[in-house]
């Protein structure tokens, strides 16, 4: 039936509450209206108003239906409020109105029926009250009613009228049961009912009480009943919230791609308003800066051309680059590439983005040490953020450039970009960026750092923007300390140093032999109200520096956070399985700790911690700390300008004073540069002069660099011929730099010579295409040495061990494999202890023992050495050196126990941990080494395991949950205690009952091993379905009839 015949509309209103003040109708309870019962628009005067219904007046019904009108303003009584502050059912008329409007005309329209004196026909339009409301003759049954609403409604009506609607129809209320007689046509062709009968006037006895009955009470009876319902273990809201997601999602990605460039095209910088609520729930950030409002707006953002940006350190730059990659993920669905400097850092980055990927649906993977997958899991659905150092982001590059998959990066974020001056990393990186630039224009490239200074030659290698600012969210006052004299630094000015203060603090005799340098003085001014870093030249004088302060401070200080430092004495005695640094353990009830590479990263990792949240308030540390994670403070001491034995350079100092100020707790940062007079001339120097500018390093160690690169553009098929590498070449940082660079040859002259290096190596061949033309091919050995990033210095060193040891490997120990896995450049960073070396060698069996002979470290030789006798037959160096590594990875493997080792053979133990995080990832490089080699396919299934063991170097119970980033050895032992024992049991933990069950475990800490087990269970099941996937697939290339 169409819904023309009746006068009802029903329009869905959203349930969230809202002012009631512009839905106030005649149904509104008297007490709750705007206006007071004596004024006309209130209590009775309502039925004085020319209300229309459908267009017509109610003052204009007949006396009957108006009656009726009257009965039901009665019926909903004014002194009863039907949903209280609940209006979502209110539009332009009420609901609950219209509602018994129909009912009561059904009711009428029964009533009539049964009247024996009715002929089955209206008498005129206003007979009915239901002919009335529809303006025309036709006959408008129940049912009639009942479909017109069904089909305009039924689908429409939120839950909480829902069940309402079905207990009428199920009583049937609305049914055509109203009319219990078989209806008869009589000659006239009217339609008529038959007569009644006792049955029927029961039931229409039973509809005229129905009709007479409250409304509010059958409605109210209705909600309660819903409020009972279960439901369907779906949270309404948080599908809404999920709904409104995609649709912003998809808003943003439709208009990003008809829209006109330079356009906001999102609620936050492109991106759906959930993005910013997560930075401010779980970064603390309502706003951001305005350089950083300017640069996420530039012209070049907005096109996607590649930018370089540079600010001061603690200027925000991070948040930027982040933002930068959620519009690539979330907006372009196109995976992104974070390369960060450090594995800490790649560690550290992963826990934090874990959260925001499980919120916004996308996947982080970490590349760092020997994790990674080469090439990454292609993904149908989900995209991926790839964090990752500098070494393993190359190898991804070159494995999706192998794959020809390097279109599906839409971004490569590089952080700390002045690494590329930095050495043989700086070359790695080089390489990387430059393959990025040749094969896929699409990609998007930005690089960001704090000390940038010939911008205009990255800017011509990355063709890209360049955006600068010396915004610092907190004032930096730079001073220096000559003797007991403070001057403020003025670089500009002639005199650069301009007299300050005088230091003013009682030294006793004792003390100033103690600290000549009055290091006691400066950091008693800010401690413990503030906090204050220590920046020393070297390891030892870290710790020295930290014994030496607590001796003098005042007692007072050991009652400040007293619990909170007891604490972390707890943690650090569980991190070192029992064993504390003595050092540690007098300078933590002060409030003071060292840093530096000595320490484990689990150490490292509860330092900063304690002194990001104020339980520590100084530490002394070395230069790495400036250039690793972020941990401001007050004032920033420099104890010293060397750097070990070298002098500061600007870059350096740059990065250790930019420490100084906390944003939204200091109003200014301090930095004092300790000076003696003899360095006086040369700190001037260093304070006026500008930054250093960054160079290629290709042509580093005989042109090492340039080697690698040629080797892997021939074995990627990137380039074939000379002509093509000398081109690729000139696009690259040397190329651009050549003048400075390549003073010597051309670049011709250089791609020629290295192109002859590879091929007397036996890494490339010379050969001829179908045209006649000569072409470059990569040899067995040269792809084997280029994906497993193997060192060209090492790599037939590697090959020849590898193969010899297939002569007679010793498979009853781990030693002869640790020994081909030790890192060959590990080899000059530790000079063999004797006397170890001999007791390690007489616990050995005696397969060992001819193992080490065979390699030519015979028992005689170290028994000669300990002794300090002469050696009539030297052995290798670089062997001898090598298999004492191997035998401190052996003792590792076999004990599991840091601190032990550590101490067994006088080492640091951050070395030990170090020289761990080395092995594990070169054993990943010789593994895929030796999959390019057919005679080398025994190692494969050997060095599998043995990374594994490597990588985590823990009981096999403790693997699975160490697999998660930021659980260490201590953690994974608390986690397996308590019952969590699987990455599937740590994934599905309440972080409430972690912190609860697992000792000293903080909230944020819970949270974040939760998040990061939650994406790596993800990461692993979105791998599996993909295979799963590929496998059922159709073949593209299957054969067809």
């Amino acid at each position: 039936m169409n819904t023309d015949h009746q006068g009802i509309k029903v329009k869905r209103v959203t349930s969230r509450k809202r002012s009631r003040d512009g839905l106030r109708s005649h149904l509104t309870p008297a007490k709750k209206r705007t206006g007071s019962p004596e004024e006309p628009e209130g209590g009775h005067a309502v039925l004085m108003m020319e209300e229309k219904l459908e267009g017509v007046s109610v003052m204009a019904l007949d006396g009957p239906v108006r009656d009726l009108w009257h009965q039901l303003q009665h019926d909903c009584s004014d002194q009863e409020d039907l949903f209280g502050d609940y209006d979502s059912i209110l539009g332009d008329r009420s609901f609950l109105a219209k509602l018994e409007e129909v009912e009561f005309g059904m009711g009428c329209d029964n009533r009539v029926a049964s009247d024996p004196g009715f002929d089955g026909a209206p008498h005129s339009p206003e007979d009915g009250y239901m002919a009335l409301r529809t303006g025309d003759s036709k006959d408008c049954s129940s049912a009639d009613v009942v479909s017109s609403l069904r089909d305009t409604f039924m689908d429409e009506l939120p839950s909480s009228q829902l069940a309402f609607q079905q207990e009428l129809l199920k009583k049937g209320a609305w049914s055509t049961n109203s009319s219990a007689s078989p209806q008869t046509g009589d000659a006239t062709g009217r339609t008529t009912r038959g007569r009644p009968t006792s049955r029927n006037r029961k039931d229409e006895r039973d509809a005229e009480a129905q009709a007479k009955s409250s409304v509010t009470d059958r409605l109210k009876s209705a909600m309660r009943e819903n409020a009972t319902v279960s439901s369907l273990g779906v949270s309404t809201s948080a599908a809404r919230k999920e709904a409104a997601l995609t649709k912003e999602i998809s808003a943003a990605m439709e208009a990003r791609e008809a829209g006109p460039a330079g356009i906001d095209l999102g609620p936050f910088y492109g991106l759906p308003s959930k993005v910013k609520e997560l930075i401010s729930k779980q970064r603390g950030i309502k706003d951001l800066y305005d350089w950083q409002k300017t640069c996420l707006t530039l012209e070049s953002v907005q096109q996607r051309r590649n930018l370089i940006y540079s600010l001061p350190t603690s200027g925000g730059k991070t948040l930027v680059a982040e933002i930068l990659i959620l519009r690539e993920l979330l907006c372009r669905s196109m995976n992104a590439l974070l390369i960060l400097p450090y594995i800490s850092l790649v560690q550290e980055k992963v826990r934090g983005l874990a959260s925001l990927g499980l919120e916004l649906d996308f996947l982080v993977e970490e590349y760092a040490g020997s994790k990674g997958r080469f090439p990454p899991v292609k993904r149908r659905k989900k995209k991926s953020l790839f964090v990752a150092t500098i070494e393993k982001g190359h190898s991804l590059v070159n494995s999706l450039v192998e794959a020809d998959r390097l279109q599906g990066l839409g971004l490569v974020v590089v952080d700390e970009l002045h690494m590329l001056g930095e050495g043989k990393r700086g070359a790695l990186l080089e390489m990387t960026l430059a393959k990025v630039l040749y094969v896929s224009s699409s990609t998007q490239i930005i690089g960001m750092s704090a000390t940038l200074s010939n911008t205009e030659d990255l800017q011509k290698f990355l063709k890209a923007d360049n955006f600068t600012s010396d915004f610092r969210p907190v004032q930096l006052m730079e001073y220096v300390k000559v003797r007991d004299i403070i001057y403020e630094i003025h670089p500009k000015e002639e005199e650069c140093f301009n007299f300050s203060r005088v230091l003013n603090f009682k030294y006793s005799s004792s003390m100033q032999k103690v600290d000549p340098d009055h290091i006691i003085a400066l950091v008693a001014e800010v401690i413990p109200a503030h906090s204050c870093l220590v920046f020393c030249p070297s390891k030892k004088n870290c710790e020295n520096v930290a014994d030496m302060i607590c001796k003098y401070l005042k007692k007072g200080f050991l009652k400040h956070r007293e619990e909170e430092k007891a604490r972390l004495l707890q943690e650090l005695r569980e991190s070192g399985a029992g064993a504390l640094c003595p050092v540690l353990c007098r300078t933590v009830p002060f409030g003071l700790a060292y840093h530096h590479g000595g320490l484990t990263g689990e150490e490292r990792r509860l330092l900063e911690e304690a002194y990001s949240a104020g339980t520590l308030c100084l530490l002394t540390c070395t230069s790495t700390l400036a250039a690793g994670i972020n941990l401001p403070a007050r004032r920033v001491i420099l104890r010293s300008p060397y750097v070990a034995t070298d002098f500061l350079k600007r870059s350096q100092y740059k990065q250790m004073v930019g420490r100084a100020g906390r944003a939204g707790i200091d109003s200014l940062g301090e930095s004092i540069l300790i000076l003696q007079e003899k360095d006086r001339l040369s700190a001037k120097q260093l304070l006026s002069s500008p930054l250093e500018s960054c160079y290629s390093h290709l042509m580093d160690a005989n042109g090492q660099g340039i080697h690698s690169l040629i080797l892997s553009l021939v074995g990627l098929k990137i380039t074939r011929t000379l002509e093509q590498i000398r081109d690729f070449v000139s696009g690259t940082l040397l190329g651009v730099q050549q003048s400075h660079s390549c003073q010597e040859k051309s670049l011709w002259e250089i791609v020629q010579d290295s192109v002859e290096f590879l091929r007397h190596k036996g890494l490339i061949s010379v050969s001829t295409d179908c045209e006649n033309n000569t072409v470059l091919l990569v040899t067995n050995l040269g792809r084997a040495t280029y994906k497993g990033s193997i060192d060209l210095t090492y790599c037939d060193v590697l090959y020849r061990d590898l193969s010899k040891g297939l002569d007679g490997l010793m498979l009853s120990s781990l030693l002869h494999l640790v020994y081909l896995v030790t890192p060959y450049d590990l080899v000059s960073q530790c000079k063999p202890d004797w006397m170890v070396y001999f007791r390690q060698l007489t616990s050995m069996t005696a397969t060992e023992l001819k193992m080490a002979s065979v390699l030519g470290v015979p028992e005689s030789f170290v028994a000669r050495k300990a002794a300090g006798q002469s050696v009539r037959k030297p052995a290798d160096p670089e062997v001898v050196g090598r298999l004492y590594l191997a035998l401190v990875l052996l003792s590792m493997l076999k004990e599991t126990d840091l601190w032990a080792v550590a101490d067994r053979f006088r080492l640091t133990r951050g070395f030990v941990q170090s020289l761990l995080s080395s092995a594990s990832a070169f054993c990943s490089c010789v593994l895929h080494f030796t999959e390019e080699l057919g005679e080398l396919w025994a190692y494969k299934a050997l060095l599998t395991e043995l990374m594994r063991r490597l990588t985590y170097c823990v009981k096999a119970e403790l693997i699975p949950l160490m697999e998660v980033a930021g659980v260490q050895e201590a953690r994974a032992k608390q986690l397996h205690g308590a019952g969590y024992k699987t990455l599937c049991h740590l994934a599905n933990a309440d972080p409430s009952l972690l912190v609860q069950t697992v000792p000293n475990l903080s909230k944020r800490q819970a949270n974040q091993i939760v998040a990061s087990a939650k994406m790596l269970l993800m990461e692993k099941a979105e791998s599996l379905q993909e295979e799963v996937n590929e496998l059922l697939s159709l073949p593209a290339d299957l054969p067809s009839s």
